[in-house]
């Protein structure tokens, strides 16, 4: 790729269409999330208003920072932070693959920190 020691891996992974390791971790996390989406309850299941909120999932209260940490929970969280457009896909596994990996690859998050603090009304280009 030409690069020099010191360059970001950034712009070097989307060329190579290869996802950065915490993108890799969000995806499967992700994935484990809408596979199992029949487990989760969505805000509008346990509420019948109509709010912005309604298309994320109920995340369950948690004290233990173990249960916080488990798949289950950190996915829903990690899930509700994904724009409505790639929520809205989950249904269908193919395409919110397709739809989620694109959304990676664009935005290549290098921490988690950086994925929570992603404005999710920045353009997504082709997503």
């Amino acid at each position: 790729m030409n690069a020099r020691n010191r360059d970001s891996c950034r712009q070097l992974f989307k060329n190579l269409i290869f996802l950065a390791l915490k993108s890799q971790y969000i995806f499967f996390l992700l994935l484990f999330v809408a596979k199992n989406r029949d487990s989760h309850e969505s805000n509008s299941e346990i509420c019948n208003i109509n709010t912005k909120f309604s298309s994320d999932l109920h995340t369950p209260t948690a004290n233990l920072t173990t249960f916080q940490k488990d798949p289950f929970y950190f996915g829903t969280k990690v899930f509700n932070y994904l724009p409505t457009s790639i929520k809205n896909t989950s249904h269908d596994i193919n395409q919110f693959i397709s739809v989620l990996k694109s959304f990676l690859l664009i935005s290549s998050f290098y921490s988690l920190e950086e994925y929570f603090a992603w404005n999710s009304h920045r353009d997504l280009g082709s997503v």
